[in-house]
């Protein structure tokens, strides 16, 4: 984050046990030391620190690639001091690129005709594609206006509320209006009849999303398009869409392969994809993929001569490292289309095994779809009793990182688990994990205030009934025997359950 804090006084050093055989003075914090200190010592401080980070391989809040084969960690190591922007002083490592942009946009269906070259650049993820194929859109839309002697000075973009936060940056950072769809209980997607209906003039394009990351849900892009196509009929309009496929965009074309939401459909511009999601490769990689060359506007393209030879440039940043592009190349050639279908069939295995493991517990309402991308995302159907932000803190305590959030409008009354299945989360993790949930559970059932609580509610249903056992109201003192008592059978059955293990 740019935005930082220094904490407290007496947490202004570094120290490190270790280290001391080097270095016996602590370190500065938030100052640069005045003097050097023995490599050993530097690796041990920052190494020491590092081991509170979570694991990245139970953090299931987070689509981003955690594992890769040793071999592309090899090449992976071996290009990184090349600067992937130097074209002129490391042509392969470009040609890697074009080659990986060509390969994803012949998945998406681009009609590309023979030997013609795709239109698109690597990124730095899908946030820098979606600022990319957004200033690409508003720029068209901008000289269309001029050209027809319109205003041209308040544009906006029609998405669902579900999008992504980057969508919100575009928006206020290129000073675009966002208008949303607002969500429904039971309809967490942006509903296309809504969208179309709030698109007008100034609209520069419609965002639709394959893969929600609230649960993982495709978009309708199909009858989005088929509504606009209608619309612009009508109206005279070119109102094109977007789609961002950050995460379904490595998924579709290997498990839905008659799914149309691609350039197979007319009025679909431009498509965004997170190389670092189920393209497979660690953070750092995304792609924007054009439909041809008069969608991205000529005057967005810059061209430097500086660095050995004329070199054109469509990128938010300049100089970023090649490893991830290298990566990605890697993972096409060596997985194929047979390799990737594999690998997205296993993950959609791994989250069936998890969600009927989530169902038997009978806790559990399940809010994702099973056609989407491969995660879990379900609700309590009861959380009178403890809620899904207590699930999560106490998951935490068994390594899992699983987040809870709530829902956006006009759906933010219902709050959300997510799990989401990457390549490296096994059907033996799956169950483990619906295990430990169920501990959760019951250890949250069984905490002396929830006992408590649930007296209560007991002798509430009691006293509803016209019971003659709600009729004398406990003091406070049978309220803690009666606590401590079922507190204590607790913490026997859970002796009973560890003997002799150690």
């Amino acid at each position: 984050m740019v935005l930082s804090k220094i904490a407290s006084e007496s947490d202004m050093s570094i120290h490190s046990t270790f280290a001391s055989r080097y270095v016996r003075t602590s370190l500065p914090r938030f100052k640069m030391p005045e003097n050097s200190i023995p490599k050993e010592a530097a690796y041990q401080i920052i190494n020491d620190e590092l081991m509170l980070d979570g694991n990245p391989r139970l953090n299931l809040a987070s689509f981003v690639t955690t594992w890769m084969e040793p071999e592309c960690d090899k090449l992976m190591m071996d290009s990184i001091n090349k600067n992937y922007v130097d074209m002129d002083e490391y042509p392969v490592t470009t040609e890697l690129q074009n080659r990986c942009v060509n390969m994803i946009a012949h998945l998406f269906n681009a009609p590309l005709e023979d030997k013609e070259t795709a239109v698109g650049v690597g990124t730095v993820g899908s946030s820098e594609a979606i600022m990319l194929a957004g200033l690409a859109f508003k720029r068209k839309w901008q000289n269309k206006m001029k050209a027809q002697g319109k205003p041209y000075d308040k544009p906006n973009i029609v998405t669902g509320a579900n999008v992504q936060v980057c969508w919100e940056k575009f928006a206020r950072y290129f000073e675009v209006e966002l208008k949303e769809v607002k969500l429904t209980d039971g309809y967490y997607v942006m509903n296309p009849e809504k969208a179309v209906e709030m698109v007008d003039e100034n609209t520069i394009c419609v965002a639709a999303i394959l893969g929600s990351t609230l649960n993982g849900e495709f978009e309708d892009v199909k009858k989005l398009n088929d509504l606009l196509i209608e619309k612009n009929k009508e109206t005279g309009w070119d109102t094109p869409i977007h789609v961002d496929a950050a995460s379904g965009g490595f998924i579709a074309p290997f498990i839905y392969p008659e799914l149309e939401w691609d350039f197979r459909l007319p009025l679909v511009k431009s498509i965004n994809v997170s190389g670092h999601k189920y393209g497979l490769v660690y953070a750092g990689i995304g792609w924007v993929i054009w439909r041809n060359k008069d969608d991205l506007p000529d005057e967005l393209i810059f061209h430097i001569n500086y660095l050995g030879a004329d070199q054109p440039t469509f990128t938010l940043n300049f100089s970023k490292g090649s490893s991830q592009v290298i990566a990605q190349y890697y993972q096409l050639i060596r997985l194929g289309h047979e390799g990737y279908k594999n690998v997205m069939e296993n993950c959609q295995e791994n989250a069936r095994v998890l969600r009927e493991g989530l169902e038997k517990t009978g806790r559990f309402d399940i809010v994702s779809k099973e056609v989407g991308v491969p995660l879990v995302a379900f609700s309590l159907k009861d959380n009178s009793k403890h809620d899904e932000f207590e699930i999560s803190e106490t998951l935490r305590r068994f390594g899992w990182i699983v987040p809870a959030y709530t829902m956006p409008p006009d759906a933010q009354h219902i709050t959300v688990l997510r799990v989401v299945i990457r390549e490296d989360f096994s059907r033996t993790l799956a169950e483990r994990l619906v295990m430990d949930i169920a501990k959760v559970l019951h250890e949250l059932d069984m905490l002396p205030a929830r006992v408590k609580a649930k007296l209560a509610m007991a002798e509430e249903a009691a006293a509803a009934n016209g019971s003659d056992s709600a009729s004398h109201h406990k003091t406070d003192r049978e309220w803690e025997l009666e606590v401590t008592e079922a507190w204590k059978k607790f913490v026997a059955n859970k002796k009973k359950k560890t003997k002799g293990v150690c």
